[in-house]
């Protein structure tokens, strides 16, 4: 039968079935380069679990993870047209690329929230933010020019009581009238390890530092010429991460290893129940839209307070940015356990 005398459906259906009897030939994918801004933990689980498992590879992609360190700067190289994606680790640096006219978009948010913590000694009474005001604060250069300059204007802290950050926990562990920043999925359990007790958290997003976090940033260029390149990669990262935080991530965490020997199981698993129960990847907006999500309330919600804390100029358009064309597709979610 003449293919051509045949309704439009029957005919697709038929040349799917010859296409699935022909011979096998090699599926050619499309050579991605991706780089993360730390050295391999479990923080960026999701996308080296997309490796591990095959789900880059089933969405047509052959995807390299350049992991990050003490002295690179894998965003430079994107920036530079050496690495096709970059995990970036907030808005803030979204709003400097915009700032800088640097065209950089963020095109996915792996993170709903700020895994930013400061951690108390068990004895001190921690019910709400404003009770780490009378402590020693210890917070990093970075930290100061950011998050804290939030603190200073949404909630009155003084830059007197604050000392510098050297990622030793020692000065806190000695000070019990102190607190110490962090990441909820590691530092509190190295201060448990190294100090014998279990320090009191509390996660700055949940009392109003809505940036998203571990974005996926990519050229501009690459979104105007490879839109399907960009839509693919979002798609099966989003799918790494379900695999990673809900499912068997025996593939994600061996290649994690590999690349940093110096990581245990012990603190993976502990770092991915942290991300699970404080809702890091998967809350919010993700809840219905799918891991990566965004919204443009929230990204104008956290500029203004951004603008309010003098950390960026209320004269750029932060909407250059981000782009919502690659999410909220609800891709994913019916991986999400159902209980």
């Amino acid at each position: 039968m003449n293919p051509a005398f045949l309704p439009r459906t029957l005919t697709a259906g038929l040349f799917a079935v010859l296409a699935a009897l022909a011979p096998g030939r090699a599926q050619t994918l499309d050579k991605v380069s991706f780089g993360t801004n730390w050295v391999a933990e479990a923080e960026h689980g999701g996308f080296f679990q997309a490796v591990a498992d095959g789900t880059y590879k089933s969405y047509g992609l052959d995807v390299t993870i350049v992991p990050g360190g003490p002295n690179e700067n894998n965003r430079m190289l994107l920036i530079a047209g050496k690495l096709d994606f970059f995990m970036s680790a907030n808005l803030l640096q979204t709003f400097d690329a915009v700032t800088n006219n640097v065209p950089l978009v963020a095109v996915a948010a792996m993170f709903q929230k700020e895994p930013q913590v400061f951690l108390t000694h068990p004895e001190v009474k921690l019910d709400k933010i404003e009770d780490l005001k009378p402590l020693t604060l210890f917070i990093s250069k970075e930290g100061i020019t950011s998050y804290f300059q939030w603190l200073r204007s949404e909630y009155g802290f003084s830059e007197s009581k604050v000392k510098p950050y050297t990622f030793n926990p020692q000065p806190f562990i000695v000070n019990k009238q102190s607190s110490m920043q962090g990441y909820v999925t590691s530092e509190p359990y190295a201060v448990e390890k190294a100090a014998g007790f279990k320090p009191n958290v509390l996660l700055i997003a949940d009392y109003g530092f809505n940036t998203y976090s571990t974005l996926i940033e990519t050229r501009r260029e690459i979104i105007d010429k490879k839109p399907d390149l960009v839509q693919r990669f979002v798609d099966a990262s989003i799918i790494g991460w379900y695999h990673y935080i809900y499912g068997d991530n025996s593939a994600g965490n061996a290649m994690i290893k590999k690349l940093n020997p110096e990581i245990t199981d012990e603190l993976l698993a502990y770092s991915v129940t942290k991300m699970k129960e404080y809702g890091i990847v998967d809350s919010g907006d993700s809840v219905k839209n799918g891991i990566g999500a965004m919204t443009d309330e929230r990204m104008a919600s956290f500029f203004e307070k951004m603008v309010r804390a003098g950390v960026v100029k209320s004269t750029i358009d932060y909407r250059k940015g981000y782009t919502l064309r690659f999410i909220n597709k609800a891709v994913g979610v019916d991986l999400r356990p159902k209980n």
